[in-house]
């Protein structure tokens, strides 16, 4: 069914992070920081892993990729979202509002599958050493499969959102297109756009945190094994990066889409209000950590980047 046929809503506006003109610069230099230290981060990290020859393991091949993710993933919102802030009207075509959300919806779906990945990766490393090399050869498979079940459920959840009809206001209380703000901005029946979205938010992000705590479990029963406390610290320290984007990564997720639906006027604007909240870590801050993360708990990753800044002087003599 055509969709155009079934809204009235050509144009949608977003209600973005604030109407308050004496914060929103404030709140502009902020996010643009953010980002620009995303941008750097994410794409130092690739460049390291491509780089440095310590680092050609698969685990730190996954980490790239997990900051491909993250690099387009918030480049789908965040420079809307920075525009909007010093701008008067915060409009977007009902086209550009179907790309943002299939791109973001399709990004995060892959992200949670390659945060899933670098637990298995974990898993092998210390639980079956001696078939890490062999099993891990795969690891393209893994992407390959990663991407593709991301953009492949993006289609449905897509399909499913924007077929819903906005004949009404086209305010979304929100700074950018998302499901909550938009299912609650229709003027029809939003129970099947309501499963699909339960649906996939289960299978992905549940079916994908389940893995990650199977993981850690067997994980955690292996390394109490270990007789040496050095061996333990150091088993440990190889995981505690990712557990810590992970960790931060769902809980912002689930706050955002599991929660009970509000009836009243004013509880749906105050549940508005905690989705901007929780959308702001997951699209704009958790990006930038991640990088940060895996650059300051990762003993690899720093002494590649000690290497990296000693040799540079060393060209230059």
């Amino acid at each position: 069914m055509n969709v155009k046929n079934k809204t009235q809503v050509t144009m949608f506006e977003f209600s973005g992070l604030t109407d308050d003109e004496l914060v929103a610069p404030f709140l502009f230099m902020i996010f643009l920081v953010v980002y620009i230290v995303t941008i750097l981060g994410n794409i130092g990290m690739i460049a390291m892993v491509q780089i440095s020859p310590n680092l050609h393991t698969p685990m730190y091949y996954l980490l790239s990729y997990l900051s491909l993710v993250d690099l387009f993933y918030t480049s789908v919102t965040t420079p809307k979202m920075l525009a909007d802030l010093l701008s008067e009207r915060k409009l977007i075509t009902f086209i550009g509002c179907t790309l943002q959300f299939y791109f973001f919806c399709a990004l995060v779906g892959t992200e949670v599958f390659v945060l899933s990945d670098m637990a298995y990766d974990r898993y092998v490393a210390i639980c079956r050493p001696l078939h890490y090399v062999l099993v891990m050869t795969k690891k393209k498979c893994l992407m390959i499969l990663s991407f593709s079940v991301g953009f492949v459920q993006s289609v449905a959840q897509t399909s499913s959102l924007f077929s819903l009809e906005f004949c009404e206001s086209n305010l979304i209380e929100h700074f950018y297109c998302d499901i909550p703000p938009l299912v609650r901005l229709s003027c029809s029946e939003t129970r099947t756009c309501t499963i699909v979205t339960l649906f996939f938010v289960c299978f992905c992000s549940l079916g994908s945190m389940t893995t990650i705590l199977v993981t850690y479990i067997l994980i955690i029963s292996s390394v109490l094994r270990i007789k040496s406390a050095a061996g333990r610290r150091k088993a440990f320290s190889t995981c505690s990066s990712h557990l810590t984007c992970a960790t931060i990564f769902y809980v912002t997720v689930f706050c955002t889409y599991l929660h009970p639906s509000s009836s009243t006027l004013k509880k749906q604007e105050i549940v508005a209000s905690k989705d901007k909240v929780a959308s702001v870590f997951y699209t704009v801050v958790t990006p930038m950590l991640n990088p940060l993360i895996y650059s300051l708990r990762n003993q690899e990753v720093k002494k590649a980047i000690i290497r990296l800044l000693q040799k540079s002087p060393n060209k230059h003599i």
